[in-house]
């Protein structure tokens, strides 16, 4: 169906901007006073989670006509 392919893409897309938050939060020592550097690992996890279950959905969806 065409709402899992739309939903995967929008995981994807929240993935990715996940996971560049995460990195650059950790390389700059912390997001100020809402993340600090240690702390920052979880939304770069959480990119990846929804970045690989996004790509997951986009490929074991099936194209129909």
């Amino acid at each position: 169906m065409n709402q899992k392919r739309t939903f995967g893409t929008l995981l994807t897309i929240l993935g990715i901007v996940g996971i560049i938050w995460g990195a650059y939060a950790f390389l700059m020592g912390g997001d100020g006073a809402a993340i600090g550097k240690y702390t920052s690992v979880v939304p770069f996890l959480v990119g990846l989670i929804f970045f690989f279950s996004g790509i997951n959905l986009i490929k074991t969806t099936k194209d129909q006509a």
